[in-house]
């Protein structure tokens, strides 16, 4: 059978070995899409468990970021109209921590649109981190941009559990979306960040115009990082940004890169994110049954996300408990 391949390669993963680029390329090229997702799930309940790990954020400070990256609705080199702000005060980032243990998350991430924070923003968020985890239980991420050794220790130290810095591509396709830092700028953060002893969170964006090999290339490099935790993206092309209007990937190919990357990160936390509500349309369960096993609910930087209520909902209805 035609399809014999991916069970091969599943049973090559469960034993505990790696697959090639070359047999994940054959697997994100594959058309037996059902199998594909049966084996990534097989994966995935073999090494992780039939849960999910589910997120909010809170975009503490908007717009105005200085890097070019073109997907990005605010960096300052894109028009597109949000609501643009310094850092929030204490009390709201706390408000919006509280919200979220309360909606039933159970890890919280304060994102930021930075290069890197100014001290004072800096201290700043430290405070907050101080302030939640004081006063709630609930898991405190952080995305702030490029990172230093000494503050990743200092974030470490509060309690931080994991932090997040994208790849966002491939390094072969990296200069297409951005040439204000370079790849290895993202990956010199990602491995502070494990050296601090944080987590890592690190994924990317997918329906950029990057090929099937390209996708395949991301893949590989964040598996070469361990990280804890990928969230894939689906590309929203936002007005004012160079991607406005392109929203073409479809639900076939996310299921190719999902699965590919289970794959690829057999133990890793792959959380579908942002854009899942636009190209999924409602058929999350199809992806959360096809490798992934993570969610953001409750909305993302600059868009609107579904209610925690409903993906709760969803989740029950799947028979999918969470972390």
């Amino acid at each position: 059978m035609k399809s014999d391949f991916i069970y091969r390669l599943k049973d090559k993963v469960i034993e505990g070995n790696k697959i090639t680029s070359e047999e994940a390329l054959k697997l994100i090229s594959t058309k037996d899409i059902n199998v594909l997702a049966e084996c990534a799930n097989k994966i995935t309940t073999t090494f992780s468990g039939d849960s999910v790990d589910v997120e909010t954020l809170i975009n503490a400070k908007s717009g105005r970021c200085p890097e070019d990256c073109s997907f990005c609705a605010q960096s300052s080199f894109n028009s597109t109209p949000i609501d643009k702000y310094p850092l929030l005060s204490h009390d709201k980032i706390f408000e919006q921590a509280e919200r979220a243990l309360q909606s039933g998350a159970n890890s919280f991430c304060i994102v930021c649109a930075y290069k890197a924070p100014p001290e004072d923003d800096f201290e700043h968020i430290c405070e907050s981190i101080k302030i939640i985890r004081s006063k709630l239980k609930i898991d405190v991420n952080v995305s702030l941009g490029f990172m230093t050794l000494e503050r990743a220790k200092r974030l470490k130290s509060l309690g931080v559990k994991r932090y997040n810095h994208n790849l966002e591509t491939s390094k072969s396709f990296f200069n297409k979306i951005c040439t204000t830092h370079s790849y290895e700028d993202r990956i010199n953060t990602a491995k502070i960040v494990k050296e601090a002893g944080l987590e890592l969170c690190s994924g990317g964006i997918i329906g950029m115009g990057e090929t099937k090999e390209q996708r395949v290339e991301l893949g590989v490099a964040l598996s070469e990082l361990q990280p804890d935790e990928v969230p894939v993206n689906m590309l929203l092309g936002r007005e004012g940004t160079p991607h406005y209007n392109n929203n073409f990937i479809s639900e076939k190919e996310i299921i190719q890169t999902i699965g590919t990357f289970r794959f690829l990160m057999p133990k890793t936390i792959l959380k579908i994110a942002g854009g899942r509500e636009v190209h999924l349309k409602g058929d999350d369960k199809k992806v959360l049954r096809a490798g992934a096993n993570g969610i953001i609910t409750g909305g993302y930087l600059t868009t609107e996300g579904n209610k925690p209520s409903d993906d709760f909902k969803m989740l029950k209805e799947i028979g999918i408990k969470q972390r």
